[in-house]
């Protein structure tokens, strides 16, 4: 891996993370969110991206990239999180998901990436593994990634397979706490949502369960959903902002996908942290997705809580929130899925692609007019 690579990773994050989010609009959301409003407020959390824009030819214009979460940074290769999944429709992917399921187990990092390159990722991430982190007991360095995908083919020459291994390489090694590139960056660079341009978002909350404070984080990469449904705080915004459509007036059938991966740092336990991933279903429902027969809605949880509970040895002994106490945390996971959706949004810009095809970003100053005739809007001073 070179520098070059790792530096132009990290500047791309940084220059990215300076733009406006959803709460700078004045779009109300429920809940109170941690200090960043991020999936890396969830203490130990690191989040790294690769965004790969070139070329000059229409047939082979390149928008696409990486996106790497590290449950527990630098040492997720050696100690590995509690998980669970979920899948709302499968018209997707998500590697790794069945010893997932049945060691309730997440081992190694969380990738996503556009559909054809998925393998590429895969295989990428198991060389890094081997490069960073300690045989298993047999020797070997046995990894099963968990690798998922969008598709971006309407934007990105996703037939080109532009993605290679540095790119997985840059985006592992550049994983970092503080704020999180949102829009049109890694994995979520050719990324477009109810037919707006969209991509990589994040949200938190914090959480009291009794006397105790957690936090629930989300990271999103939104490729899903037609215009007719999208609701923005509760208000019909697709049916007002008609204008720069990706599909035909005709549209019914939503295609498109999205990834939804939930950190949290209460001690949940593999069957619990299932029940979290499934309540992102909620907070993409509010958004106006009714996750249609063509789209990929796949979802992750872990826990970042237990560490010593996971080392390994022949007998552990692991916390947990009781199940009367988890609706606080499943209220958290369905407000910051539902704002880390409109934070992609909000952070997108418009974007030029394959075939001269284009995607625009929400107008802004529209988005705010409409959330004012409906009473939302919330003034800032």
């Amino acid at each position: 891996m070179s520098r070059r690579w790792i530096l132009s990773a990290l500047l791309l994050s940084t220059i990215a993370a300076a733009g406006p989010r959803a709460r700078d609009l004045g779009i109300p959301f429920d809940g109170q969110p941690g200090p960043l409003n991020a999936i890396t407020d969830v203490a130990g959390v690191t989040v790294g991206q690769t965004t790969l824009i070139s070329g000059t030819d229409p047939k082979h214009m390149v928008r696409t990239g990486v996106t790497a979460v590290l449950p527990r940074g630098i040492q997720t290769n050696a100690l590995p999180s509690f998980a669970g999944w979920f899948t709302l429709n499968g018209n997707g992917e998500m590697t790794g998901t069945t010893w997932l399921e049945e060691s309730g187990m997440l081992e190694g990092p969380i990738l996503l990436t556009n559909t054809h390159s998925v393998g590429v990722v895969r295989d990428a991430a198991i060389g890094w593994r081997i490069q960073h982190g300690a045989s298993d007991n047999s020797g070997y360095w046995w990894s099963l990634p968990v690798v998922a995908e969008t598709w971006d083919g309407y934007l990105n020459d996703i037939n080109g397979f532009h993605v290679r291994p540095e790119h997985v390489d840059a985006a592992l090694e550049s994983a970092h706490g503080g704020p999180v590139a949102e829009g049109n960056v890694g994995g979520g660079t050719g990324m477009i949502c109810h037919e707006f341009k969209c991509g990589t978002g994040t949200a938190s909350r914090a959480i009291a369960v009794g006397a105790k404070h957690y936090t629930v984080g989300v990271l999103v990469q939104a490729n899903y959903g037609l215009r007719d449904t999208l609701r923005i705080a509760g208000v019909p915004v697709g049916q007002h902002l008609r204008e720069h459509r990706v599909y035909s007036e005709d549209a019914r059938d939503e295609t498109g996908s999205i990834i939804i991966v939930v950190a949290t740092d209460a001690p949940l336990l593999p069957h619990q942290l299932k029940r979290l991933a499934r309540r992102a279903a909620l907070g993409l429902a509010r958004n106006g997705s009714y996750s249609g027969n063509g789209s990929g809605d796949i979802f992750v949880a872990f826990s970042t809580a237990n560490a010593e509970g996971v080392t390994g040895v022949t007998e552990n002994v692991a916390r947990f929130i009781g199940n009367d106490d988890l609706d606080p945390i499943f209220l958290g996971a369905v407000e910051a899925t539902e704002e880390a959706i409109i934070n992609a949004m909000v952070a997108a810009e418009d974007l030029k692609g394959q075939n001269g095809h284009f995607a625009n970003a929400i107008p802004h100053a529209a988005l705010q007019d409409l959330l004012k005739q409906y009473g939302r809007l919330v003034q800032r001073h």
